[in-house]
């Protein structure tokens, strides 16, 4: 099992959380372009496909909250508004660099829906919400950001109510060997050229080959998550496995 929690952005001394938020923070003006741009636009797809899966195993009916963690710029929190129009939507993430595009976003949307979803600072690790508060709740791209990943999913676990669902989207390795070659060359090389030359940022897009390699994957992750407590832990993986989907239930 891969020790997402020992890749750090910056250095080896500071925790983990202040850097990963450090780094948003800088490279939050170039996010959204660099994630099309390093996809091809398949993100998208991928965010869709994703939370489909997860409607689909939500109980009969709409679900009243939904917890997105590690918003990010919003694109997944406004996803959900626009598949869920009446539920509570909550983005967290620890970047108020981020958020401060995410609420930007949102500015373009109605009033009704400015109500609805609500952008906040917190720690995934402390969040500010009593037990069984949310209905769903949904990572994509950060998990392996986390600085207790088995903590992250006992607290996402904690917020859940009873039969609640959890849908993670992650990035990870091709399996095939000779693909995942190809994969490497890109990830390790293009990538972080263009994401230097981007964001201005000399650490956060090589950072993020290192911590996909060594983020538990697949099997290895639904058995982290049954360990937190979680039941029916399932993957499936797209893109040649450049991307995984895990869901799972409280």
């Amino acid at each position: 099992m891969g020790r997402a929690e020992d890749v750090k952005p910056y250095n080896e001394e500071e925790a983990k959380g202040k850097q990963v938020g450090e780094m948003f923070d800088a490279i939050a003006p170039a996010y959204d372009f660099m994630n099309t741009m390093m996809t091809g636009g398949l993100h998208k797809y991928w965010r869709n496909k994703a939370l489909k899966m997860a409607a689909a195993r939500l109980p009969e009916g709409e679900p009243k909250m939904v917890l997105d963690v590690a918003c990010g710029t919003g694109d997944v929190s406004l996803k959900l508004h626009k598949m869920f129009p009446k539920a509570n939507i909550t983005g967290l993430d620890l970047s108020p660099g981020m958020l401060w595009v995410a609420k930007g976003k949102l500015e373009w949307w109605d009033a009704e829906t400015q109500k609805l979803i609500t952008f906040m600072e917190g720690d995934c690790l402390q969040m500010p919400f009593p037990d069984g508060t949310f209905d769903m709740v949904t990572v994509a791209y950060g998990v392996r950001n986390f600085e207790r990943l088995e903590d992250g999913y006992r607290e996402m676990r904690r917020v859940l109510k009873p039969g609640g669902v959890l849908c993670v989207i992650e990035l990870s390795e091709p399996e095939n060997s000779l693909i995942k070659s190809g994969y490497r060359m890109y990830a390790r090389n293009v990538i972080p050229l263009i994401g230097k030359w981007v964001s201005h940022d000399n650490r956060a897009y090589s950072y993020l080959p290192e911590s996909i390699a060594a983020c538990p994957q697949r099997r290895e992750m639904t058995a982290l998550m049954e360990k937190a407590g979680f039941k029916e832990a399932s993957y499936k993986s797209l893109t040649f496995g450049v991307i995984t989907i895990y869901l799972a239930k409280s």
